[in-house]
């Protein structure tokens, strides 16, 4: 066992400093006809892919889906959490656009948690009202083929029934005990013998099946205006939390347009504000003007210019981007126009990293509608700007590298896609945000609650300042896009600020580099922080964290340019799912990164 581990320890090394890019995969890319689901594990899939034999369409399937996860990855979403929908529909060609998103409850004011000291870690305070479950609701009823009912079947099975403890889900369990310890209503389902639950046990959730079994008979009406719904709101008093029986019983999902661009002949859709889904779009039509095929996958020229063009698409989403109700002038026209990322693009040195985090620019001069959908124009405003930056000495190469916390990716947020036989594709990122949210298990509703408060800012003249009723800039925006008017490929990741970046590389590995799915989901790939986090405070860490597995000489050429690398033993593009539909064939074509228990099923 020894020798042959050694040989596999030679193998990688080698790999990393003689080849330039893996050209294999260590997970083949699966190939199918009939339907596709990749979700962040295997029972999540297999739900999806039992309604699709059962004849529901890619809507029902990923609620479906959407409904285990929040079982199998409790850390990650669940009822309690928000959630964002891209569909294509195959029959009319269309993409919609459905936030499942909630907001701060009415009694959440700056003051109030200034009084505090801040926004908490955890607890009650943290809490937002939940849209996921409306959102999930919404979509089932407007464009699934199957009753609700039906939909949440398997998820109903598996909380009656129950399911084995994985390993990822226990080291989860493991690094969050110090928060879930806190809370009676969480420990008594999710501990055994004042300890978390461990890899084979059996969890078993029957308030969670009960709660379920109301919202397949009734709809999200019980959920926000009936039993549970009281039952959390007194839940909420009973624990010094804020959201009330009022506050529930706002939250309507709704439909927007999604925003769009063009790349090189792709439509890239993403989700529009309170989304940070411009960040990826905005990045890509800087990139477009670099040669980026030349400069070769994974070079230091090549990660200098991707990690560039997100830092000052980031400066953008920080200034300017918030909800829309509240922030009514966000400039997206410009924020998505090809002229403006002209301008962006000149801002970036060749030689030099931008050091910390970029002046925003100046959107407003650039109103062209090219490649930019009827979401962007509606979200049309004006703001005037400072001027650019400086830029960042040359920094030592770290000889050491950093631990990988697996959590660090495997507890914040989760995705899904779906494509079925008709190739309608549905992409889907929900979330509690922090690993298991706010740590808190609703008393006899079984279901965790988000922690979505720690996003707004308490600065009362930032765009993503908190008020009450106001929706926090989300981090999560699953991602589709279409080729020569045909579906091509739908795809996202878990991972908070990591999202636009992971799934940027992920995609241009695929259109500029020609990689299969999988191979394309397996290289390694750089995360800049280099702007301010969505956390609160908001801090600005400054670093590109870099995987061990990039050359020597690429790390060093990343240095010598200013970036402040942080190196960690990780491999893969962030917690990427991506379904590809064959040009010619219409084969479906998925994979997902390597990590967790991240799985793809179809037939």
């Amino acid at each position: 066992m020894l020798k042959r581990t050694c040989i596999v320890a030679v193998a990688v090394v080698i790999s990393v400093v003689y080849l330039p890019a893996q050209t294999t995969s260590w997970r083949p890319t699966i190939v199918a006809q009939h339907g596709m689901v990749a979700a962040g594990h295997p029972l999540a899939a297999e739900a999806g892919m039992r309604i699709l034999k059962a004849g529901g369409n890619a809507i029902d399937a990923a609620m479906a889906t959407w409904a285990v996860q929040g079982q199998v990855e409790p850390g990650m979403t669940g009822l309690g959490a928000d959630m964002f929908v891209l569909y294509y529909n195959a029959k009319t060609r269309e993409v919609k656009f459905i936030n499942g998103t909630g907001f701060a409850p009415q009694a959440a004011t700056i003051e109030l948690y200034k009084s505090k000291g801040g926004i908490p870690e955890d607890g009650p305070l943290t809490i937002a009202v939940p849209g996921a479950v409306g959102g999930a609701a919404f979509a089932v009823q407007k464009y699934g083929t199957r009753p609700l009912a039906e939909v949440l079947a398997p998820a109903i099975e598996i909380a009656e029934q129950g399911f084995p403890i994985t390993e990822a889900l226990a080291r989860g369990l493991k690094g969050s005990r110090a928060k879930l310890a806190k809370f009676p209503s969480t420990t008594k389902i999710w501990f055994r013998d004042g300890k978390p639950l461990e890899m084979g046990d059996i969890l078993v959730n029957t308030d969670l099946a009960r709660t379920l079994r109301a919202i397949a008979s009734q709809g999200a009406d019980p959920f926000y205006r009936g039993d549970i719904a009281r039952n959390t709101a007194a839940f909420m008093k009973a624990n010094g939390g804020l959201i009330t029986e009022a506050d529930l019983a706002s939250v309507r999902a709704f439909e927007d347009p999604p925003i769009r661009t063009n790349y090189r002949g792709v439509d890239v859709y993403e989700c529009p504000p309170n989304s940070q889904g411009f960040v990826m779009l905005e990045a890509l039509n800087i990139l477009e003007g670099f040669d980026l095929h030349a400069m070769g996958h994974n070079s230091a020229p090549y990660l200098h210019a991707v990690t560039e063009a997100l830092k000052l698409s980031f400066a953008d989403r920080n200034k300017y981007v918030g909800d829309p109700k509240f922030v009514p002038n966000i400039p997206m026209r410009g924020l998505l126009s090809k002229e403006y990322a002209a301008a962006r693009r000149a801002e970036i040195d060749p030689n030099r990293a931008i050091a910390g985090e970029p002046r925003p620019g100046d959107p407003t001069r650039f109103t062209s509608s090219t490649a930019v959908a009827d979401g962007a124009r509606r979200l049309d405003g004006a703001r005037r700007l400072q001027p650019s930056d400086r830029y960042a000495d040359p920094q030592p190469s770290p000889s050491t590298v950093a631990p990988f916390d697996p959590d660090q990716i495997l507890n914040l947020t989760t995705y899904l896609a779906v494509v079925d036989k008709d190739h309608n594709m549905v992409s889907v990122t929900s979330s509690l945000l922090s690993g298991f949210g706010s740590g808190m298990v609703v008393d006899k509703g079984g279901f965790f609650l988000n922690d979505r408060m720690k996003y707004f800012y308490l600065d009362p003249q930032d765009v993503n300042s908190l008020q009450p009723g106001k929706r926090v800039r989300q981090t999560i925006n699953p991602a589709l896009a279409l080729k020569e008017g045909k579906p091509y490929i739908v795809f996202g990741t878990p991972g908070a600020d990591t999202q636009p970046q992971t799934q940027l590389q992920f995609f241009l590995n695929v259109v500029e580099f020609g990689m299969t799915v999988q191979q394309a989901l397996e290289q390694p790939s750089v995360i800049s922080n280099s702007f301010r986090d969505s956390y609160y405070p908001h801090n600005v860490l400054g670093k590109l964290l870099t995987p061990a597995m990039l050359a020597q000489n690429v790390r060093d050429g990343l240095a010598a340019k200013g970036h402040q690398l942080d190196v960690r033993d990780v491999r893969g593009v962030g917690s990427v799912k991506g379904i590809m539909i064959h040009p010619r064939t219409g084969a479906l074509m998925g994979g997902v990164s390597p990590t967790g228990d991240s799985y793809v099923m179809a037939w």
